[in-house]
């Protein structure tokens, strides 16, 4: 089932999350070990996320250094294919704008076509590191808009050079991003919500946010986007910190704010142990929350806090 048919079937608050690709080189087994830790909660689907190549200078001797390009955790359409193989649970890769070119991404959906894998997140991804505002490739999307507008097209039967797919397609689904503290990039929230209707009206189902900590900030936002005409579901995105030093990194990261409640506290923290039993207590709280205002669903990013998301979903599911 699509992730919109899975969230509008059920009557309770659906439970998801988020993986990463393994690095280069590692296996699939520790992965697979963090979703069998999560199986007894019933997701209703999981999220692979999708990691551009990036330069890295390696030194040569004499002074000099050989700039090459690396992707660090390639595989995202394999891993997606291997979770759907191995549990029968709806994936959901990330398609991004950042790092590929519309040929990539063409290829791309041809190969989750052979899977049969039709729900995507699309999204415009980050800059490049050695980048100071964001530049897509040569012949690469700028934007999500322009993202959805190919995965639209390819959905009509058509590809980039305007022939046509021969093969009966079965349409892609999709979900895109959105900011309840609005996105860095945006010049104010108004801005931010007015692209993030573009992007529904271009045809995503539903939206998922960046991480938060305060759930006021989530409630604002819904009702500012519900006042917009933006009725599809907005499905917060949840991660509890588990280390002491993501107490001011996340916040730096992410432009997001801390609630003073939770800054406070979070002052207290000593150590990693703190740290981390805080992140599940407020985590435990805010989801309480969030299932009393009637999320219809609640994504769990789980990079470096599969055991803390356990804990929560113990709480809650």
């Amino acid at each position: 089932m699509r992730v919109i048919d899975l969230i509008k079937s059920q009557d309770k608050t659906a439970f998801s999350f988020e993986v990463l690709p393994p690095l280069k080189g590692a296996g699939i087994e520790k992965l697979f070990q963090n979703i069998d830790s999560l199986l007894e909660f019933d997701p209703k689907y999981i999220n692979i996320t999708t990691h551009r190549s990036e330069y890295v200078y390696n030194e040569l001797g004499n002074g000099l250094f050989e700039r090459k390009r690396v992707r660090r955790r390639p595989g995202t359409v394999a891993v997606a294919a291997a979770i759907k193989n191995k549990y029968n649970i709806t994936v959901v890769p990330h398609m991004l704008c950042s790092g590929f070119t519309r040929e990539d991404t063409e290829y791309t959906l041809l190969d989750l076509q052979f899977l049969g894998i039709t729900d995507l997140l699309v999204l415009r991804g980050d800059k490049a590191k050695h980048e100071s505002k964001f530049i897509p490739e040569p012949g690469g999307c700028s934007h999500a808009l322009e993202l959805e507008q190919q995965i639209n097209d390819f959905n009509q039967g058509i590809f980039i050079d305007g022939a046509p797919i021969k093969a009966p397609v079965r349409p892609f689904s999709y979900g895109v991003a959105c900011y309840p503290e609005k996105h860095e990039e945006a010049m104010n929230l108004e801005q931010d919500i007015y692209w993030l209707k573009k992007k529904i009206e271009a045809g995503a189902e539903y939206a998922v946010t960046q991480l938060f900590y305060d759930n006021k900030k989530y409630f604002d936002f819904v009702d500012h986007v519900r006042k917009e005409g933006i009725d599809v579901p907005i499905i917060p995105g949840i991660k509890p910190f588990s280390k002491l030093s993501q107490i001011t990194m996340v916040p730096k990261t992410f432009k997001i704010d801390m609630p003073q409640e939770l800054a406070v506290e979070a002052m207290k923290c000593k150590t990693d142990a703190d740290a981390r039993q805080l992140g599940i207590e407020w985590c435990i709280r805010q989801c309480k929350e969030l299932m009393a205002y009637g999320v219809p669903s609640i994504h769990f990013y789980t990079v470096s806090a599969s055991d803390s998301v356990r804990q929560v979903a113990k709480a809650i599911f």
